[in-house]
């Protein structure tokens, strides 16, 4: 019981972890986070992507190392800093920065939308933005720069290909997800493989908002059945956005499926005791319908 009274007390918070580049202060989700490793040599790869850096094996795995000064149109790094390894997408990489600054507790409420503060670069390569000591700290999309760099990982659209043709779905879904690019493809691929009857929001708080209308308006079923949520959000994030749905008996039938690029050991016990009904990780849009399917089709 005690793990999931941590887990519901910690739903709404993270841990951020701030890095300079050039004269710019950022933040990544420590959640992505598996260590900080001192800048060290690289090997270069032959006729990669030019924001490849290179490449480095620390405890004898392979890890691509992402140039984040040159990706942010900053530069290009040089032969110190530190490296940052992440897991997400169920990938190993590794961004050059020129410094950590360390980790800021925060929650998801603090988190504004890009706005006019960012450049034109920075402001695609943003999910989000936190003010810390009187500080603008920019949130990058990290999936997005692996995206751009490497289409592959990015939504695996090809694999809606068998669904298509099928006959037109009706039952409402409601898609929370803060990247546009990937709620267009989400809605694209979605309706791809028949299901039409799409309402997508750009975040945990918008979404809830709905569904709180819907709810007092006593047309719930009518608007939405099903719930497809990413993790990282502003505002308010998918796991906030489950627990809400889940606690209260007149939401709680509402089936959610959480998609996202954080799944892994940790985020999947919390979905489970939050009460999530799915999980998988992003770039499983061919899974994320099959999933559907048989939660919504199979009755």
């Amino acid at each position: 019981m005690g793990d999931v009274n941590t887990a519901i007390k910690d739903t709404g918070s993270l841990d951020l972890l701030i890095f300079e580049v050039e004269d710019r202060v950022f933040g990544i989700n420590v959640a992505k986070v598996q260590e900080i490793i001192e800048y060290e040599p690289l090997t270069p790869v032959p006729k990669a992507n030019p924001n490849i850096e290179g490449m480095f094996m620390p405890r004898n795995i392979m890890i691509t190392v992402i140039d984040l000064k040159r990706v942010l149109g900053l530069g290009e790094a040089g032969n110190s800093g530190d490296l940052i390894l992440t897991n997400f997408n169920a990938l190993n990489m590794a961004f050059h920065v020129d410094k950590i600054r360390g980790i800021h507790r925060a929650t998801w409420q603090d988190i504004m939308r890009p706005s006019e503060a960012t450049d034109q670069t920075e402001e695609s390569l943003t999910t989000g933005i936190i003010k810390v000591e009187d500080q603008l700290i920019i949130i990058l999309d990290f999936e997005k720069i692996v995206g751009d760099i490497n289409p592959d990982t990015s939504l695996k659209i090809h694999e809606v290909d068998d669904f298509e043709g099928r006959k037109r779905i009706d039952v409402p879904i409601l898609i929370a997800e803060d990247s546009l690019l990937l709620n267009r493809l989400i809605v694209e691929s979605l309706e791809r493989a028949g299901y039409s009857n799409l309402t997508h929001t750009a975040n945990g708080k918008e979404a809830w908002s709905l569904i709180e209308k819907w709810r007092d308006e006593g047309t719930l079923k009518e608007n939405v059945q099903c719930v497809i949520t990413d993790i990282e959000m502003p505002q308010m994030d998918g796991h906030m956005l489950t627990k809400l749905i889940k606690e209260d008996k007149k939401t709680q039938w509402i089936k959610v499926i959480i998609f996202s690029s954080m799944i892994n050991e940790s985020t999947r016990k919390k979905g489970e005791q939050l009460g999530a009904d799915g999980q998988m990780t992003k770039p499983e849009i061919g899974r994320l319908v099959g999933v559907m399917d048989e939660l919504l089709l199979s009755s």
